[in-house]
C-alpha cells in the first residue's frame, strides 16, 4: 500500500502550505478535482515542475492577489478623478501613491511569470515554466505593461505641459484593464459559503453602479472645464466661477448630475447647456438603458434562473447548518456534511457524469476504456483477467469524489459496493471500543469492499475513511458477481488473486494450512487455502468451476479436514454439497470427523457423521476405535455425549472396548465398561475365544464392580431401530440416525428448517422459516408443515435447497433445509427456466 505524494502536495497547497493534507469547507475554492480515471499526479504538466513556480492556490499568493484587487480599485477610482479635476497631473500625496501603486503592478507582472495556471480545457494545474511564460506573453502581458506605464507623468517630464497632452492622458484609460481582477474576486466570493451570496452579489452591483456614476461625473466635469464658453455649460450656467469653488463642491455637483441623468428623474436646476453636453447626454442615457437592463437582469437572476444552482446549493448548506444546530451534532460531523455538499456541488458543475449519461453506449464504452481500464487492470484483484471482462466492469463503474474524513464503509457493515482508489488516500481504521487505530493506508489502484463481495459476509472489522480528497470508482457487488458468472475462467483468476492477497495480508504460510510443495498445484492450493480462510462463498465458486473437493495437501489433509478442524460450518456444508468424501484419512490417520471432535466442534461432527454414514455404515465405530486406540478419554466422552453407540463396530468388526483390551488401554476400557460397553462383544483370546480382559490385568472382582457400577447410569446410543413408544409398540417407521437415550423416555429427534417458497426464488427479504423436530412419518411431517407455515399442503411439494423433491422421510437428515413449493411458486419459476443459461 503506497502513499501518493503528488496528491498530498496538491492538498498541502490547497491547505495553504500546511503540509497536513487537511481539508475543510474553507478550502473548497482551492480544490482542483483530478480528471476521471487519473490520479492527481497528472494535474502537473508533462514538462515537469519547477521549485520556483507559485501555486495560484497558495494562501500567500491569495493574500497578494487580494492586495492587488484593492490597488486596482484605488487606481480605477482615482484616475478619472485626476484627469477631470487635476488636469491629469496629480499633486502631493496622490502623486506618490500613484507611483507606489504602479510599482506594485510592475512587481506583479514579474511575479506572474512564476505563477502556475489552470488549463481551461483540461482543468488541470500547469506548473511548467515554459508554458507559463508563453501563455502570459500571448495573453495579458502587453495590456498589463501598458496599464502600468505612467503616461501622464512621462508627458509632464517630456513637454513640461499637461493640458496640451490630452492624448497621453487618454492612454491612462488603459488602467481600467486592471478591473478584471475585481471581477475575478467577486466571482470567487460568490462561491465561498462563508459569505452570504445575496450580499456579495448586491455589493457587486452597487460597486458597478457607483463606479459608473463616478466616471460619468468626472467626464461631465471634464467637458465643462474644457468647453470654451464656460457659462454655457451645465455647471457654468449656475455658477460661472465654478473653478474657484472647492474641490469637494465641484465633485459633489458632478456626481449629483450624473446620478440625476442615470436615474432619468428629469432635470431641475442642472441641465445640458451646449451641444457637446447634449451629445454626451444622448450617449450616456443610451448607455444607461443597457446598464439599467443589466442591473434589473442581475437582480432577477439573483432570485430566479441565473443563479438557481448556486442558490439551491446555498439553500442546502443553510438547511444543513440549521439541521446540525437544531440536533446539536458535533463540529466534526458538521464539517463532514458541509464538505461533502461543497464537493458534490463542485463535481456537478463539471457535468462529467451527466455528459456521459447522454452519450451513446459505444462512445461511453470507449471513454471508459480510455479512462478506467488502465486503472482497473493494475488492481490486484483483476490482474490477468481478460480485457473483455475489464471493459465490462469499467463501463459499469461510477466515479465519485469523496471529501477527506468521510466514512465510505463503516466497521462491520455489509456494503453493497466495491471501491477502487483512483487518487487520494483511504485509511483502514480499527475501533477497539475505546480508541481508533489506523491499521493501513490505501493509495492509488488499491481496492476495498471486495471481501464482502466475494465471501457474502460483512467486511472485515474495519472502517474505510478517506484521508484526503479522493476519487473512487464505485462498482456494485451484484455487477461483479454477474461478471464472474459470465466469465468463469476469469472468475477463477479473480479468486486466485484474492486468495493470494489474503495469504500475503494475513501473513499466512503455505505449511500452516496446506502442507509443503503446493506451489506446483495452484488451483488445488486455492481450494485448500479458501477452506483455511473459512470463505464459503469463494469455496462455492471454485467447486462450481470444477475444482476437486477432495484434493489433499502434502500431509493428506483435504479441505474438509481443514474446515472441520477450524470450525467453519459453512465451508463444511459447501464441501458436502459438492459430494466431498467425509471418510478420507490424512497421513496421520485422522478423518474430518476426528478433527471436528478433537477441536470440540460438536455441530460440525454431527453433520459429518450423518454424511459419512451414507457411504460408510461403520463411520461411528471407526471414530470410536480411533479415540480408544489413542487413549483419548476426552474424545470418547464427547462421542458418547453426542449419541454414538458405545458398541459401534469399525470396518474390521471391532468395538472400542475390544480395541482397548487388545492394546492394553486400561483407563479407556474402564471408561467404556462403565458407560455400558458389552464385554461379550469385546471377547478376544489369542485363539479367538475366552475373555480378553486378561490383557488389561483386570481382576474378575474389578470387572464385576465395573459392571455393577454402570447399572446406576444410562448409556447413550445411536440406533437404527424405531424408538420405543410408551405402549410397548413401535412408531411404525424406521428412522436411521434417530438419537435416543437408553433407559429414559427422552428421545432426541433430528431437527430441520422449513421455509415457504421455492429456494431459487427466495432472497434476504423473504419470510423467515421455522425450526421443527422431524416427525416419524412423512404424513406427520406434512401436517406439521401446513400448521406452522399456514399453507395448503395438499397441492404443495417439499423440496431441498437444490430444488429436488423430497417424498420420503428416510432421506431427510438432521439440520436439513426444506422448502414448501406451491403452484404459484412454480408459475413464477417457469419464466426463469425458459431463459437459456449463460
Amino acid at each position: 500500500m503506497k502513499n501518493n505524494p503528488s496528491f498530498e502536495n496538491t492538498c498541502s497547497a490547497a491547505a495553504g502550505g500546511s503540509g497536513s493534507g487537511s481539508f475543510n469547507v474553507r478550502n473548497l475554492s482551492k480544490v482542483i478535482l483530478p480528471p476521471l480515471g487519473g490520479p492527481s499526479g497528472q494535474s502537473q504538466s508533462h514538462g515537469g515542475s519547477d521549485k520556483w513556480v507559485i501555486s495560484p492556490l497558495d494562501s500567500r499568493y491569495r493574500w497578494w492577489d487580494t492586495l492587488m484587487v484593492v490597488l486596482v480599485a484605488y487606481s480605477a477610482w482615482v484616475y478619472p478623478f485626476e484627469v477631470a479635476f487635476m488636469n491629469a497631473s496629480p499633486k502631493g500625496g496622490l502623486e506618490v501613491a500613484d507611483m507606489v501603486v504602479d510599482l506594485f503592478f510592475a512587481v506583479d507582472i514579474v511575479l506572474t511569470f512564476f505563477v502556475a495556471y489552470i488549463d481551461p480545457r483540461t482543468q488541470l494545474l500547469v506548473r511548467d515554466r515554459k508554458k507559463i511564460t508563453l501563455r502570459y506573453l500571448s495573453t495579458f502581458f502587453i495590456m498589463d505593461v501598458a496599464s502600468t506605464i505612467p503616461f501622464q507623468s512621462l508627458a509632464y517630464l517630456i513637454t513640461g505641459e499637461v493640458r496640451e497632452n490630452a492624448a497621453y492622458s487618454m492612454l491612462g484609460v488603459l488602467r481600467l484593464w486592471r478591473l478584471r481582477r475585481v471581477k475575478q474576486l467577486f466571482t470567487r466570493l460568490e462561491k465561498d459559503i462563508r459569505f452570504s451570496y445575496f450580499w456579495i452579489r448586491s455589493a457587486r452591483l452597487i460597486a458597478v453602479t457607483l463606479f459608473l456614476v463616478h466616471c460619468a461625473g468626472c467626464l461631465y466635469y471634464l467637458i465643462a472645464d474644457r468647453y470654451p464658453d464656460r457659462e454655457k455649460t451645465w455647471i457654468g450656467a449656475v455658477n460661472p466661477n465654478f473653478r474657484q469653488a472647492s474641490l469637494r463642491i465641484r465633485y459633489i455637483s458632478s456626481v449629483y448630475w450624473s446620478i440625476t441623468t442615470m436615474t432619468t428623474v428629469g432635470y431641475g436646476d442642472l441641465h445640458a447647456q451646449n451641444t457637446v453636453e447634449m451629445i454626451f447626454n444622448i450617449f450616456y442615457m443610451l448607455f444607461n438603458l443597457g446598464l439599467t437592463a443589466y442591473l434589473i437582469g442581475n437582480m432577477t437572476n439573483l432570485v430566479v434562473e441565473g443563479t438557481r444552482r448556486t442558490m439551491e446549493f446555498r439553500n442546502s448548506v443553510r438547511t444543513a447548518s440549521s439541521f446540525v444546530g437544531r440536533n446539536h451534532l458535533p463540529p466534526r460531523l458538521k464539517q463532514q456534511i458541509l464538505a461533502y455538499m461543497c464537493l458534490k456541488f463542485r463535481a456537478e458543475s463539471l457535468n462529467q457524469q451527466q455528459l456521459m449519461d447522454q452519450l451513446p453506449k459505444s462512445i461511453c464504452k470507449s471513454i471508459c476504456e480510455h479512462l478506467f481500464v488502465p486503472v482497473v487492470k493494475d488492481v490486484y484483484l483483476f490482474k490477468g483477467v481478460s480485457r473483455e471482462m475489464l471493459l465490462s466492469l469499467a463501463t459499469k463503474m461510477k466515479p465519485e469524489y469523496i471529501p477527506p474524513k468521510e466514512d465510505v464503509i463503516v466497521q462491520n457493515e455489509a456494503p453493497d459496493d466495491v471501491y477502487v482508489v483512483v487518487s487520494g488516500e483511504v485509511e483502514v481504521v480499527l475501533f477497539d471500543g475505546v480508541d481508533e487505530r489506523v491499521e493501513a493506508t490505501l493509495g492509488t489502484r488499491n481496492i476495498f469492499g471486495e471481501v464482502s463481495a466475494l465471501s457474502d459476509r460483512p467486511q472485515a472489522p474495519f472502517t474505510f475513511r478517506t484521508r484526503t480528497l479522493s476519487q473512487l470508482l464505485r462498482l456494485k457487488q451484484a455487477t461483479l458477481k454477474e461478471a464472474m458468472q459470465s466469465w468463469p475462467d476469469d472468475s477463477v483468476i479473480i479468486i486466485k488473486n484474492y486468495v493470494k492477497h489474503q495469504v500475503e495480508m494475513h501473513g499466512m504460510k503455505a505449511d500452516d494450512s496446506l502442507g509443503d510443495n503446493t506451489s506446483e498445484h495452484d488451483d488445488d492450493a486455492n481450494v485448500l487455502t479458501v477452506a483455511a480462510m473459512g470463505n464459503s462463498g469463494l469455496l462455492e465458486d471454485l467447486l462450481r468451476a470444477g475444482k476437486d473437493a477432495d484434493v489433499g495437501d502434502a500431509m493428506g489433509r483435504t479441505a474438509l479436514h481443514i474446515a472441520a478442524s477450524k470450525g467453519y460450518e459453512d465451508c463444511v456444508l459447501v464441501l458436502l454439497k459438492h459430494a466431498c468424501n467425509a471418510n478420507i484419512r490424512d497421513a496421520q490417520g485422522n478423518t474430518a470427523m476426528w478433527n471436528a471432535i478433537a477441536a470440540g466442534h460438536h455441530k460440525i461432527f454431527n453433520i459429518l457423521y450423518h454424511s459419512a454414514r451414507a457411504s460408510n455404515p461403520h463411520a461411528g465405530g471407526d471414530v470410536m476405535c480411533l479415540a480408544t486406540r489413542r487413549g483419548d478419554l476426552d474424545a470418547l466422552r464427547e462421542l458418547l455425549k453426542l449419541g454414538l453407540d458405545v458398541d459401534s463396530e469399525d470396518h474390521d468388526g471391532a468395538t472400542a472396548l475390544r480395541v482397548a483390551m487388545a492394546e492394553g488401554h486400561a483407563d479407556a476400557a474402564r471408561f467404556l465398561i462403565t458407560n455400558g460397553a458389552s464385554v461379550d462383544k469385546a471377547s478376544l483370546d489369542d485363539d479367538g475365544s475366552g475373555s480378553g480382559a486378561a490383557r488389561l490385568t483386570m481382576s474378575p472382582t474389578e470387572l464385576h464392580e465395573l459392571l455393577q457400577k454402570r447399572e446406576l447410569v444410562h448409556s447413550i446410543t445411536i440406533t437404527d431401530s424405531p424408538p420405543v413408544v410408551p405402549d410397548g409398540g413401535s412408531s411404525g417407521h424406521s428412522r436411521p440416525g434417530r438419537l435416543q437415550s437408553t433407559g429414559s423416555d427422552n428421545t432426541r429427534w433430528p431437527r430441520v428448517s422449513i421455509y415457504r417458497g421455492h429456494p431459487f426464488l427466495r432472497n434476504r427479504s423473504s419470510e423467515a422459516g421455522k425450526l421443527i423436530n422431524l416427525p416419524a412419518t412423512m404424513e406427520e411431517f406434512i401436517a406439521v408443515v401446513g400448521e406452522k407455515l399456514k399453507v395448503d399442503t395438499e397441492k404443495a411439494l417439499i423440496v431441498n435447497d437444490e430444488g429436488a423433491e423430497v417424498d420420503s422421510i428416510d432421506v431427510i437428515r438432521d439440520n436439513d433445509k426444506l422448502f414448501v413449493v406451491t403452484e404459484e411458486d412454480l408459475t413464477r419459476l417457469a419464466p426463469m427456466d425458459s431463459v437459456p443459461s449463460s
